[in-house]
């Protein structure tokens, strides 16, 4: 501000000596000020216009790959056949208990065999269950966009690839520390001063790195070679969709040209299962195959599972000029925080608000949206808020969820579900609510129960909710030019 006070001062000074009138000296000051000041808005104005169009030759973002493994379905194909034809893969979960009988429902991902994909095999070592499944299913996800990520004939400059995924705080493997929490008893005691010492000699050194949030997204980056943005999100059930937000804003800056983004979600971990009730589940004595029931009468709670999905996405432009096969377009997306200042359950405004600002975005309205695909967990209280604002915004529009079919997979919950939204699009069905009998009351909304229903709209909408007050909405259409 001084200087530019000097500035003016001696400018005037010059412009009263040249005019030779204090009059029109400050009247040529005055003139010379207010274009200097527009002079500077518009360089201003245009460093921002160069910025943010840096790179963005075409802001539209597409889907080029997918990858997904879950309960019941390990590749696309089986995927979406089993959520077709309603099949479950939920059940009594493999662990060790005196009575089996009271083994906890739970959902795992069937015949998976990390070693098959991560090389070297010994960085298995430093990979929980989580990591191992982000890290596959991004390898099928890169392998569907074939995508060439090595030697010479590479599709994507390393420096321009990043990867955005989503997870849990990942659950600690009891088997592998035991020996350490051992080392703590002395004479039938736990001396906790003790064991911080004895406990380091039972302890693999670099244990921690298999248990830390941020590990998917490195071991994906290390193993893909993605030198360009990294990032990681936890944020529960709403990971996925906000990592797939992040990853497509990332693209529209001009700070990548492909990214991939997912999540990953390991509930049936030992750790997790010690604080079951948190997550208002199904009573652990029900029907493994009528639970989770979404907006039905009779829902009573969710089902953890596992599970994780990946996706490449790429700038349109890029994608052709490579030849890629396009899966869809994100056309529009929100997230908002329902403010929770009285630690009080959310009343689902910000599920109403994402949706209006996701369809604002995308340019459409709600008779565009062929079906949502909800985040429909069998809880009382979550599905009736969630259908209410479904309802208040997009009427009579056909939902489904895929919660009947396999759980809460937590941060991986989003990504397994918005595969399936893609290939409902891709085939025109949308699959049915696996239990769903009959809708409830306080559940005002269309749900598809009982068989596929036929899909004449491109269009289709994702959602997601934490608990506490955040909700995701994602919209995508469907590719017909490829």
């Amino acid at each position: 501000m001084y200087r530019r006070n000097v500035t003016y001062l001696l400018v005037g000074e010059t412009l009263l000596i040249v005019g030779g009138s204090k009059a029109m000296g400050l009247v040529v000051l005055a003139v010379f000020r207010y274009y200097v000041r527009k002079l500077c808005f518009i360089v201003v104005f245009c460093y921002f216009l160069i910025f943010f169009s840096n790179g963005m030759t075409s802001k539209e973002v597409v889907l080029t790959g997918l990858g997904v493994l879950s309960p019941v379905g390990i590749d696309k194909e089986s995927f979406h056949h089993a959520l077709l034809n309603g099949t479950s893969g939920i059940g009594r979960l493999n662990i060790q208990t005196s009575n089996p009988a009271l083994r906890p429902l739970g959902s795992e991902v069937p015949d998976f065999h990390a070693k098959d994909f991560v090389k070297p095999r010994k960085n298995i070592k430093v990979m929980s269950r989580d990591i191992q499944l982000a890290f596959v299913s991004a390898c099928h996800a890169s392998a569907d966009a074939q995508l060439i990520t090595e030697g010479n004939s590479r599709t994507v400059d390393p420096d321009r690839f990043g990867v955005v995924f989503g997870s849990d705080l990942i659950g600690a493997e009891v088997d592998m520390l035991l020996d350490a929490y051992r080392a703590g008893i002395h004479n039938g005691q736990y001396n906790f001063h003790q064991w911080g010492i004895d406990a380091m000699n039972d302890i693999f050194p670099l244990w921690m790195l298999k248990f830390l949030p941020n590990m998917p997204a490195c071991q994906i980056s290390i193993g893909h070679d993605a030198r360009g943005p990294s990032n990681s999100v936890t944020l529960c059930r709403g990971s996925s969709l906000a990592a797939i937000i992040e990853a497509v804003r990332t693209i529209q800056r001009g700070s990548a040209d492909v990214m991939i983004a997912g999540g990953c979600g390991n509930r049936v971990n030992q750790d997790f299962q010690t604080r079951i009730n948190s997550y208002f589940v199904a009573p652990q004595h029900s029907d493994p195959n009528r639970v989770p029931r979404p907006f039905d009468i009779d829902r009573c709670g969710s089902v953890l599972g596992e599970g994780a999905g990946a996706f490449v996405l790429e700038r349109r432009d890029f994608a052709k000029a490579r030849g890629a096969k396009i899966y869809a377009t994100i056309r529009g997306f929100a997230e908002i925080n329902e403010p929770n200042l009285h630690k009080t359950r959310p009343t689902g405004k910000a599920i109403h608000h994402s949706i209006r600002l996701a369809l604002q975005r995308s340019g459409l309205t709600p008779n565009d949206i062929g079906f949502v695909n909800a985040d429909g967990t069998g809880a009382e209280y979550d599905d009736r808020i969630e259908a209410e604002a479904i309802q208040q915004t997009l009427d009579s529009v056909p939902v489904t969820s895929n919660k009947g079919n396999f759980g809460d997979l937590g941060s991986g919950t989003g990504a397994v579900e918005l595969v399936s939204v893609v290939l409902a699009l891709q085939n025109k069905q949308i699959p049915p609510t696996r239990n769903h009998e009959k809708t409830a009351p306080d559940c005002p909304i269309n749900v598809v129960h009982g068989q596929p229903k036929t899909l004449n709209s491109p269009f289709a909408l994702k959602l997601n909710q934490t608990r506490t007050g955040r909700s995701f909405a994602l919209i995508l259409e469907k590719e017909t030019a490829n």
